[in-house]
């Protein structure tokens, strides 16, 4: 038997060390093929990827890459985790959303892994009369309920709370939060509520019910609205100071008034990001508890993000929310709902609801993805990114303390324009494909069979906007679909593929790619005169061009082309009208290509 030494078992003890200096001469040599002459850090950031905040992500991340010690989980700054145990004990708590009643919907998700309750009551969801209905049959004692009525939420905490003393649950034995948020309510509509009845309830509930929470910092406002990581965090901070000082003038002490609230945060299809954001969120608050002295840790709700879900091949969703649930898991989230894929087309059905629980399930029970507690903790990238996005957020908090605190910046309109001003700048990403959506703006399926739902109610609005990765790809398809209903027929664009197939291939993939992406459909065999379209695509390489390109959109033109786009870089070619290209903007190309054929 081979006994190994006490240090361990070396594979690389034969082999000496490389340096950063020897990677990094190996990225020049391969930029420098591709024809980028550049050396040394230069290098490496030729390979960098700049985020939103700032923040950029680097290729090669190594122990020298130092952060703040992140702590022990459930320890201060609580970076790693709020507990301990972590997760381990039975997994994070599987919250479902339920914004309208439907035969069964609420038992039968009970009933298959969901283990608490989100109700949207009043406007934009379930009649507050109705509570009682929606409870009827549930265990009470045995299933946390957290509601979301926004100006009706006195009112839906008073029926709650009857409806426990009504079914005899034990105090001690009511858990959940009854959603009260003032800030976030004023977000999304614009109207301000009054803070004493939320502060009357915090006291009744603190005195009560030691397993209830009153209120909840929901950031999803501020991230629906086009906000970034750090804008989310930040504005979250300075919400839940905001009700600290609220609690504490009306009596209660500040550990009491911490205990009262919980956090709301957007996981997205980002793993890398959403990871660092909730063990950043984490750090954060355990810095302003510390200071406010009340230390602990922040009991987080993660939602999947409504920003991220697509309506064309909707089907897609169920990846990015897998990926977003992995994420909140990894990051360390107290609870985690899971939208159905179909949320954004309206009121999800039965199969759109299990497969959301069941996301949940699969890496819980089958990944088992809660038996490691911070399993992304010790990442040199995760540790930097997350140190780096904490930096960010804190800068925006204090940013919105020296200008008034959270109900002032909102009220004042910097708010609103510093979120527009983010989503503004990732817009230009999406219109230019940089940032990809699979489905609709990379392959895009235009005879897609749509995918029909009842309407969901209307949400709360008159505040901030709603925003959607999709929306401007969604506003071009919604006019494709609008001609293709009254000419039973989709605009079309004839692509001209010039050479042998190796020569056009890859530009003829790219143009159909992204002509479908604006609802036109590419024909792509026959000739231009029998196609049915009244504009062209030349396809083929740069040599061919040069040598045929003027030639070609002169026939196209003698055959009835109105127009000829060239895929391919601007350059001097005779006849061609425009081009399309990697990083054009594709938004302002396909709009431009619709209202050329009369497509309104």
């Amino acid at each position: 038997m081979t006994v190994l030494p006490d240090d361990g078992l070396s594979l690389a003890a034969e082999f000496p060390d490389a340096t950063h200096e020897q990677w990094q001469r190996l990225v020049e040599g391969v930029l420098r093929k591709s024809g980028k002459e550049v050396s040394g850090g230069a290098a490496e950031d030729a390979l960098s990827t700049t985020l939103e905040d700032g923040l950029r992500t680097r290729p090669l991340y190594t122990a020298r890459d130092t952060a703040p010690d992140p702590g022990l989980p459930g320890f201060a700054p609580f970076t790693r985790g709020g507990r301990p145990e972590g997760s381990t004990a039975g997994g994070w708590d599987v919250r479902q959303r339920h914004a309208a009643l439907g035969d069964g919907t609420v038992l039968s998700d009970l009933e298959n892994g969901v283990t608490s309750l989100w109700l949207v009551l009043g406007e934009g969801g379930i009649p507050v009369t109705d509570l009682g209905r929606a409870l009827d049959g549930v265990y009470l004692d045995l299933a946390p309920v957290v509601l979301d009525a926004g100006a009706d939420t006195e009112a839906a905490a008073s029926a709650l709370l009857r409806l426990y003393e009504e079914r005899g649950i034990a105090p001690e034995a009511v858990c959940g939060n009854l959603g009260a948020d003032p800030l976030g309510h004023e977000a999304r509509t614009g109207i301000p509520l009054d803070f004493a009845p939320v502060a009357a309830l915090a006291k009744q509930v603190a005195e009560t019910y030691p397993g209830l929470r009153t209120l909840t910092v929901d950031a999803l406002p501020y991230h629906e609205a086009g906000g970034s990581a750090a804008q989310e965090l930040g504005a979250s901070l300075a919400t839940g100071v905001a009700y600290l000082r609220e609690l504490t003038e009306a009596g209660l002490s500040v550990e009491q008034a911490a205990a009262q609230l919980e956090f709301r945060y957007a996981a997205t299809a980002d793993q890398f990001l959403t990871v660092a954001k909730l063990r950043a969120a984490r750090r954060l608050w355990a810095r302003v508890a510390e200071v406010c002295g009340a230390p602990g840790a922040q009991t987080q709700h993660v939602v999947t993000s409504p920003v991220m879900m697509s309506r064309r091949d909707p089907w897609v969703n169920m990846l990015r929310t897998t990926v977003a649930t992995l994420a909140a898991g990894v990051g360390g989230a107290d609870s985690v709902t899971v939208l159905p894929f179909d949320h954004a087309l309206g009121l999800p059905d039965a199969f759109a609801r299990r497969i959301a629980r069941n996301t949940s399930t699969i890496l819980l029970e089958e990944s088992h993805l809660a038996r490691v507690i911070d399993p992304a903790g010790g990442s040199w990238y995760v540790e930097r990114l997350t140190d780096e996005l904490a930096e960010a957020a804190w800068e925006f908090f204090r940013s919105i303390e020296q200008d008034g605190g959270q109900a002032a910046v909102s009220r004042s309109g910097r708010l609103r324009a510093d979120l527009a001003k983010t989503w503004q700048e990732r817009s230009a990403k999406l219109a230019k494909r940089r940032e990809p959506i699979t489905g609709v703006s990379e392959f895009p399926f235009l005879a897609e069979k749509p995918v029909v739902r009842e309407p969901a109610p209307e949400p709360r609005s008159g505040g901030l906007p709603r925003v959607r990765r999709d929306e401007a790809y969604e506003a071009l398809r919604a006019r494709s679909d609008a001609h293709l209903a009254a000419t039973g027929a989709r605009p079309r664009v004839f692509l001209a593929t010039l050479g042998p197939a190796a020569e056009h291939t890859a530009r003829a993939s790219f143009a159909a790619n992204l002509f479908q992406a604006g609802g036109i459909e590419p024909v792509t065999s026959g000739n231009f005169e029998d196609s049915g379209a009244a504009e062209a695509v030349l396809c083929s390489s740069d040599s061919r061009y040069a040598e045929e390109a003027g030639q070609a959109a002169e026939a196209l033109r003698a055959a009835g082309a109105r127009h000829v786009t060239l895929a391919g870089r601007p350059a001097e070619y005779a006849g061609v009208d425009s081009y399309v290209f990697a990083g054009c903007d594709a938004v302002a190309v396909l709009s431009a290509t619709l209202d050329r054929m009369g497509v309104s």
